[in-house]
Order: structure tokens, then C-alpha cells, then sequence
């Protein structure tokens, strides 16, 4: 006989498990069925929509939500919050690391060589084993992935390694860095309250892909806490890091990488699994600082992401270029995506280019084929 499940009833993990594949109802915790997700964009072939991307987005300046599309959203900040994040240390790392390491101390890196070396220069040798993301290999857009699995490689190697040596100049424990009771997480939730409030508290703190507690926040929470990013941009060095090495916060053809490299010093941006993409931009229009986060509903989705970001950097005056073209099909806007006084600008800001040769049509009109072959 097979031993039972350890999630069985009566088994120890019972309790911690779910209990129902039709997932069960929090109080306080909608679920994903419950969010008013609007359409963000849709994929039509030869007017046709085959493909509809929904999700939520948010515009913050300042203290005010100026904008919301698609339901306030309720999720996990994951890897969007390392610019966040890194304020807790970012006094104490000031003088401590180059602009490389700082760079990547706020970065999902693909795990190439640069991101490597860049990541393991932050701590000592003997201080390796103490860095505790899980065993991963690069991210490659192309090929056959071939590399032994090592935690370096891993998208958030650059981040721990960070915390590391912050924990290692403020005093703090570096053993059970990525634990709940540890000081990293009630100081990063102290610094989430400069923003949301001194009463604020997250509904659900969660283990994050690489460890590290990450908590709940609504979208419109998130673009709060970016449009502050725009604020204190000459606080500290999390901004200059990114403007200064793009490349080592994602990496080759990465979205947030692309972003900021259009930007030229307007805009940081820092992409989030499972969704999210958080924007924190410079622009006269907002001198409250002006921060965007986009949610799209099944995950992440790289080129849909892309057009919304187009857009929206589009009519604020910041050419973003298209993502790579789809296969015979054209990306549409929805509206909605973009306050409705600058809804007129979307139309300048085609999500096509122009040197995608139109290749989704024949050359003829079909209807009259078929009405001469019905003869």
C-alpha cells in the first residue's frame, strides 16, 4: 500500500494545504475571478481579434491615484519592489559598492557573465555559501539553455548578495536573511509606511520565488510607491544605478532595460513576476512625480506589456520602440490604458512599425475568387 499524501486529512501538512481545487474564499482576499480585469490590448488578424490581454493599470502622482483601469488589483510586488527594497541599505551601501553593484543590487539579471561577476563582486569569497537564492541557470530569449544550475545564475543573485553585505554593515544576522523574523522584513515594511501610511500592513506576506518575504499590495498601492521613486530620485543612488547600467538590471532586450535606456535619465522602470511592470517617471506635467504600473491577469507577457508601456511613455513624449512584430497578426490599444485628456495622443503612437512589411493579407480580394469559382 502507498504511504498517504503529507496533505492528506489527518497528515501534518493538512492544514496548509488547500483543500479544494475550486480554491477557497478568504475574508479581505479577492481572488483573481473577483478583480474587474478590463482588456488592455488584443491581437486582431486581418481585423479579427484572435487574442485579448486583460489586466489593470494605475497612475500615481504624489499621494492620488490619477488614473485606474481594470480594478484595484490586489498582489504580490515581487522583484518590482528591489528599487524599493534597497532603501533600506541605501545609506549604508552608498559608499561601499560601485555603480555596477548598485545596479545590480535592484536587478532580475538574466544571469550572463557581466550579471555574474557583477553579483559575486558584492560580497567576498568566504561569504559566498551565505547567499541563499535557489539553484538556477540564465535566462536565454534564444537556444538551448545547456549550464549547470548555480544560485548565482539566479535572477535575483545581485539583490541578496546585496542585502548581505547591508545586514553585514547595520549589524544584522546574515544567517535567516530570507526569514520572516528577520529585521529585513519589518524594515522594509517601515519603509512602505513612509508612503501608505504609519497604520498601513500588508493582508498577506508570501515567500517570494528567490526566498525573500514578499507582500501584498494593491496596483494602485504600487504606482504610489513608484510616483515617490520620482521624488526622492536625488536621495540616494538606486536611481543614477539604474540610469547608469540598464543592462545590468535586466539585460538584452529586456522590457524594464529598453525602457530606460528610452527614457535617458526620465524614467526607471523594473519589471515584477508573476505580471507586473512598474514605471516611476520624471515629467513637468507631474511634479509630484509620476509612477505607472500595469498588471496583465494571466501573468507575464513580455510583448503585450511592451505596447501598453509604449503607450503610455508615447504620450507622455518618451519613444519607446515596439517589441518584436507578431506573426501576421497587429497589436491594438484599448483606450483605457491612458487618462482620458491624453487619449488623443495614442493615435500617434502606432503599435506597429513602420518597416514590418505587411505580410498578414494576399495581395487580391478573395471574395471575388470564390464568387468566380461558385460560378
Amino acid at each position: 500500500m502507498k504511504n498517504p499524501s503529507s496533505v492528506s486529512p489527518g497528515r501534518p501538512g493538512a492544514e496548509v494545504y488547500p483543500t479544494t481545487p475550486l480554491g477557497e474564499s478568504l475574508d479581505g482576499i479577492p481572488t483573481g475571478r473577483e478583480v474587474e480585469w478590463e482588456p488592455l490590448v488584443d491581437y486582431r488578424r486581418n481585423g479579427v481579434s484572435e487574442t485579448t490581454i486583460h489586466g489593470a493599470i494605475a497612475w500615481a502622482s504624489g499621494d492620488k491615484i490619477v488614473h485606474s483601469f481594470g480594478g484595484n488589483v490586489l498582489c504580490y510586488g515581487r522583484s518590482m519592489m528591489k528599487p524599493i527594497t534597497m532603501k533600506i541599505f541605501a545609506e549604508v551601501l552608498a559608499g561601499e559598492l560601485t555603480w555596477d553593484q548598485k545596479a545590480i543590487a535592484v536587478a532580475s539579471h538574466n544571469g550572463d557573465t557581466e550579471h555574474v561577476a557583477a553579483a559575486q563582486s558584492i560580497l567576498s569569497k568566504p561569504e559566498w555559501g551565505l547567499m541563499q537564492t535557489p539553484l538556477d541557470v540564465p535566462l536565454v530569449q534564444f537556444g538551448r539553455q545547456v549550464r549547470r544550475k548555480r544560485r548565482w545564475f539566479h535572477t535575483c543573485s545581485g539583490e541578496h548578495a546585496a542585502i548581505l553585505r547591508g545586514c553585514r554593515l547595520l549589524g544584522w544576522d546574515r544567517v535567516g536573511y530570507t526569514l520572516p523574523h528577520h529585521p529585513l522584513l519589518p524594515a522594509f515594511v517601515e519603509v512602505l509606511r513612509r508612503t501608505l501610511g504609519s497604520d498601513w500592513t500588508p493582508k498577506r506576506v508570501a515567500r517570494d520565488g528567490c526566498g525573500l518575504p514578499t507582500v501584498s499590495n494593491t496596483v494602485a498601492e504600487l504606482a504610489l510607491l513608484y510616483a515617490r521613486l520620482v521624488v526622492e530620485k536625488d536621495d540616494d543612488w538606486i536611481w543614477d544605478a539604474m540610469v547608469r547600467n540598464p543592462d545590468l538590471v535586466g539585460g538584452f532586450n529586456r522590457l524594464d532595460s529598453t525602457i530606460i535606456k528610452a527614457g535617458e535619465g526620465r524614467v526607471i522602470a523594473k519589471e515584477g513576476a508573476d505580471g507586473l511592470l512598474g514605471m516611476a517617471i520624471e515629467h513637468p506635467d507631474y511634479p509630484d512625480g509620476l509612477g505607472v504600473v500595469i498588471k496583465i491577469a494571466h501573468g507575464w507577457n513580455s510583448s503585450a506589456t511592451w505596447y501598453v508601456a509604449r503607450s503610455v511613455l508615447g504620450v507622455l513624449g518618451i519613444e519607446l520602440r515596439n517589441p518584436y512584430p507578431l506573426h501576421r497578426q497587429k497589436a491594438f490599444i484599448v483606450p483605457g490604458v491612458v487618462p482620458e485628456h491624453l487619449l488623443a495622443k495614442v493615435d500617434s503612437t502606432p503599435t506597429w512599425d513602420e518597416w514590418d512589411p505587411d505580410d498578414d493579407r494576399w495581395y487580391y480580394d478573395w471574395n471575388d475568387y470564390v464568387k468566380r469559382e461558385g460560378k
